[in-house]
């Protein structure tokens, strides 16, 4: 059974149309499990009384989005998941996406999937995937490497983001859960993902599945809108920091080949020191 793991903290509109756009699903042999982490909105009540079918699990107002996404993940795999589909609220399913994650996951029962994510409004391809060089700290977008045609199938990339991502439980026994005490928010994902493929579960973005999403909605793209020296701050130490130093350093130990490490932590330092009010 495949199971829907979304976690939310507030802004109910995105959360209606993300669970709309699952109840509108062609595939629907699944279930959906929301962590509402304290919201003060109303998602919990509209939860229960707009969609019974999900599963609520209460969150303490301090998960962020690591251990939420965990909270969901272990009562999946109570309730006998083999496979867990982690997903945020802001994003809208295309009506066969679930159909055509599973068409992949079946053919290749270890891998790790994720979408083609599309601009909401524009319907655009936004992201792709990406190779990462952890020698030159340089990521080759498959969105401009590959021509239109090759859009298509899957394509093995170095990580994904959770937004999307479907994991068969085996991962998980290989190699836990995700690291919320040392990745609460930021950078979970792809540390998840590349751990699991130095494991041997290989990692794609499945270009014939569609996910829409706010690239403008993200938490970076809002601080980095309106500059300013507080932002900067929360930038680089606030746990929804996307610069944030600590996990960074984290991500790097974990994962960056040993003898790179030194070179990767300076460059990846100064870009995160300078690119807040650079980009």
């Amino acid at each position: 059974m495949l199971f829907i793991v979304i976690p939310v903290f507030n802004r109910w509109a995105f959360t209606e149309a993300c669970l709309h756009s699952l109840r509108q699903q062609t595939h629907a042999d699944f279930r959906v499990i929301v962590v509402d982490d304290g919201s003060t909105d109303g998602t919990g009540q509209r939860l229960r009384h707009d969609f019974p079918e999900v599963e609520v699990v209460d969150g303490t107002g301090q998960l962020f989005w690591t251990a939420g996404v965990n909270a969901g993940i272990r009562q999946a795999l109570r309730q006998g998941a083999d496979r867990i589909l982690t997903l945020n609220n802001d994003v809208v399913a295309a009506p066969d996406f679930v159909a055509r994650m599973l068409y992949w996951a079946q053919r290749l029962p270890t891998a790790l999937l994720g979408p083609l994510e599309l601009d909401a409004h524009t319907q655009e391809p936004v992201y792709g995937g990406e190779v990462f060089s952890w020698l030159t700290h340089r990521r080759q977008d498959l969105l401009q490497t590959l021509a239109p045609e090759q859009r298509q199938g899957l394509h093995p990339v170095t990580y994904l983001p959770g937004r999307g991502l479907l994991i068969p439980v085996a991962v998980f026994a290989a190699i836990g859960l995700f690291d919320e005490k040392r990745l609460p928010h930021y950078l979970a994902d792809f540390d998840f993902t590349s751990m699991a493929r130095r494991h041997g579960f290989p990692v794609y973005v499945n270009y014939d599945a569609h996910l829409l999403t706010y690239p403008e909605e993200s938490g970076q793209e809002q601080t980095r809108r309106h500059r300013s020296l507080r932002g900067y701050y929360q930038h680089l130490f606030g746990i929804r920091g996307g610069g944030n130093l600590r996990n960074f350093t984290h991500f790097a130990l974990k994962n960056c080949p040993t003898p790179l490490v030194p070179l990767f932590l300076l460059n990846g330092y100064a870009r995160r020191l300078t690119g807040y009010f650079l980009h």
